[in-house]
């Protein structure tokens, strides 16, 4: 646990030393590919860093913030786009632009006006984010004390488990990501990261409007939009978005492969980029079929009809060809143990 922490120590200097010489020296650079040159050390580091942390929480999501988050939004700020474009007022908000998952609303003058982190003398929601992160951690140990009896549940309910792992788990550590962001800029307002996924309407509604929203935030700007504008060019507007939602979603399985590699740390066997690609081609089908039946008013299935299909389509194809593969390599005996030996981490240190 020792050897952990010094590791995550290392990884945040590190990190903050790559983002001020972004700041200070590569925003100076023109835009375009001198400044992408002049970025792409901060982005090899960023991407290999986070790998020294061999936790699962730990570890799995600093590659997420790092490895994917951040380096996308470097991506997007060498060509002066995303949210870091233009640089904010001081090198604390671009630190925290590029490291958090979060996004803060337009309508938060505050920032639009640049004004200087840790002022204002609204009343601060940070502790209704801590009493969030306590909620989600609360949850979370639940989930680890079943564990101990998993020899009693089914394979599905196991899966089951598994899944709301995943979502509690995400939602913990936004929340927890979020807390700086409110203490630096007290009165500011944060969107949502997710939006009720379990009332999708269809594939699309899931993916593009309520799962993860930073994460399609994100590869909306750097792969759908730039792909779309050239396929318009090709196969013009009306059918542009097929390639660049496949394209969209094969990227997001490269990056989920990434994740996995860090928690496995065995070959890729490709499935959960199968999965995000089936994924793609059954969005880009039911975007083929909306535009033939339901923009001409031909056919029109009902929402209590499509939700409960896209959902039952994910959790499937999920628990075939993403859970199944940690579950093959012993994933959650080592989420078991790595929850016991964080309990015992803190008993000695009480």
């Amino acid at each position: 646990m020792e050897s952990e922490l010094n590791n995550l120590i290392k990884l945040w200097v590190l990190t903050t030393f790559s983002l001020s010489y972004s700041y200070h020296i590569s925003a100076k650079i023109s835009k375009g590919f001198p400044r992408l040159v002049s970025i792409f050390p901060v982005i090899f580091l960023l991407s290999i860093l986070p790998f020294n942390i061999h936790g699962f929480h730990l570890g799995a999501a600093h590659v997420f913030v790092f490895s994917w988050m951040a380096n996308f939004k470097l991506l997007l700020f060498a060509f002066d786009r995303g949210p870091l474009s233009p640089p904010p007022a001081n090198l604390i908000l671009f630190i925290l632009a590029a490291c958090s998952p979060f996004k803060i609303k337009e309508k938060s003058v505050k920032v639009l006006k640049c004004e200087t982190p840790f002022q204002g003398n609204e009343p601060r929601v940070v502790p209704s984010l801590i009493l969030e992160a306590v909620n989600k951690a609360s949850l979370l140990t639940l989930l680890f004390y079943s564990y101990n009896f998993k020899q009693y549940f089914h394979k599905h309910v196991l899966l089951i488990l598994y899944f709301f792992h995943t979502y509690l788990t995400i939602q913990f550590l936004l929340a927890v990501a979020a807390i700086p962001a409110q203490i630096c800029l007290p009165g500011v307002e944060l969107e949502p990261q997710f939006n009720a996924p379990v009332r999708a309407t269809s594939l699309q509604d899931f993916w593009g409007r309520r799962w993860n929203l930073r994460v399609s935030e994100a590869l909306r700007l750097t792969i759908y939009s730039p792909i779309k504008t050239i396929s318009s060019r090709v196969i013009g507007s009306r059918w542009a978005s097929l390639p660049a939602v496949f394209a969209t979603f094969v990227t997001s399985g490269f990056m989920h492969e990434l994740i996995y590699y860090h928690i496995i740390r065995k070959k890729p066997t490709w499935e959960i980029t199968w999965f995000f690609g089936l994924q793609g081609v059954l969005v880009d089908i039911e975007i083929f079929l909306k535009k033939k039946l339901v923009a001409t008013e031909k056919f029109r299935l009902h929402e209590a009809i499509s939700g409960p299909l896209a959902l039952a389509n994910i959790a499937l194809t999920a628990g075939w060809l993403s859970y199944t593969q940690l579950l093959r390599n012993g994933v959650d005996e080592k989420v078991i143990k790595e929850f016991n030996a964080i309990v015992e981490f803190f008993k000695r240190s009480t």
